[in-house]
C-alpha cells in the first residue's frame, strides 16, 4: 500500500471527497492499469506502407467497460492483438501494472496471457469432441491447473448453462456456445477479457441475451472488459466508448455514429 494511503488512513476520511480520490489511488495502487503509450503497428514500406495503427495512447483500469468500434479495416483488430499481447507494435509501449509486457520472452508472455488476460472472439473454437464442460477447463488442464470448482459453479450459474456442461457443442444453440466461450475465457480468473465481435455469430436477440450476460459478469466478478465491434448498440453499453478510422483511436461519448 502507498505512502499516500497510509497518511489518509491514519488522519482519516473526512468527505465524500476524500473517499472517492482514496478509492482511486487505493485501486491504481493495488489492481493492474494497462497503459498503451503512441502504440503503432506499419505493414510493408514505401509505395506498400500501411499504418494500421496510429500512435494510440490508451489507460484501462481496474473493472472499466471499454467498447472500441470502427469500420472494417479501421484497425480494431490490430489494436486488440497488441493490447493483449498477441501482436508485436512497431512503436510505442504497453505496460500491464508497470510492467513492459513486450520486453517478455515468449514462455513468459504465452504464461502471462493465460493467466491474466481472456479472449472471447466471433467464432465460438469449441473443440466438437469435448463436452462444455472440458471446453472450459481445457485451458487450465494445459497450464497443469485444476478448476476452482465453487468459482466455475458461480461462473456457469452466472451464464445459465449449468444444465449443459455435459453436452457436446453440437447439441448447444449459437448463444449456449458462446457461453461456454465467455466460461472458458473466465475459467482462469484473468484481470481483464478482450471481447473481438462476441456476437458476430448470432442472431440479435441471442446477441442482446450474451451481451447483457457479459455485462454482468463483468460487474459481479469485478472484471475489465474490453470489447471490439462495428455495431453501435453493443458500444453504447460501454462506460468509456472509442472510436478507430484509419487507424487513429479517440475515446468519445455516447451517440458513436460509424
Amino acid at each position: 500500500m502507498s505512502y499516500t494511503l497510509l497518511i489518509w488512513i491514519s488522519n482519516g476520511l473526512h468527505s465524500i471527497t476524500d473517499i472517492q480520490l482514496f478509492y482511486k489511488i487505493y485501486k491504481e495502487s493495488v489492481f493492474m492499469i494497462i497503459e498503451a503509450r503512441e502504440l503503432s503497428k506499419i505493414y510493408g514500406s514505401g509505395e506498400s506502407r500501411v499504418v494500421a495503427l496510429d500512435k494510440a495512447d490508451l489507460k484501462i483500469g481496474q473493472g472499466d467497460f471499454l467498447s472500441i468500434i470502427g469500420p472494417s479495416g479501421s484497425g480494431k483488430s490490430t489494436l486488440l492483438h497488441l493490447l493483449s499481447g498477441l501482436d508485436h507494435p512497431t512503436s510505442g509501449l504497453l505496460s500491464y501494472g508497470g510492467r513492459d509486457i513486450y520486453s517478455f520472452h515468449d514462455k513468459e508472455l504465452s504464461a502471462f496471457r493465460r493467466r491474466r488476460i481472456g479472449f472471447i472472439f466471433q467464432q465460438f473454437n469449441l473443440l466438437p469432441v469435448l463436452t462444455a464442460r472440458e471446453n472450459i477447463i481445457m485451458p487450465l488442464l494445459l497450464d497443469k491447473k485444476q478448476p476452482d470448482e465453487a468459482y466455475l459453479r458461480k461462473l456457469t450459474e452466472l451464464l445459465g448453462i449449468q444444465k449443459r456442461l455435459n453436452h457436446l457443442p453440437h447439441e448447444l444453440s449459437g448463444g449456449q456456445q458462446q457461453r461456454v466461450a465467455i466460461a472458458r475465457a473466465l475459467a482462469a480468473q484473468p484481470d481483464i477479457i478482450f471481447a473481438d465481435e462476441p456476437t458476430g455469430n448470432l442472431d440479435s436477440k441471442s446477441g442482446g441475451e450474451v451481451m447483457e450476460l457479459l455485462c454482468n459478469i463483468r460487474r459481479e466478478l469485478d472484471k475489465t472488459l474490453v470489447v471490439i465491434t462495428h455495431d453501435s448498440r453493443i458500444a453504447k453499453m460501454a462506460d468509456r466508448q472509442f472510436v478507430i478510422v484509419d487507424g487513429i483511436l479517440s475515446e468519445t461519448g455516447s451517440g458513436v455514429e460509424v
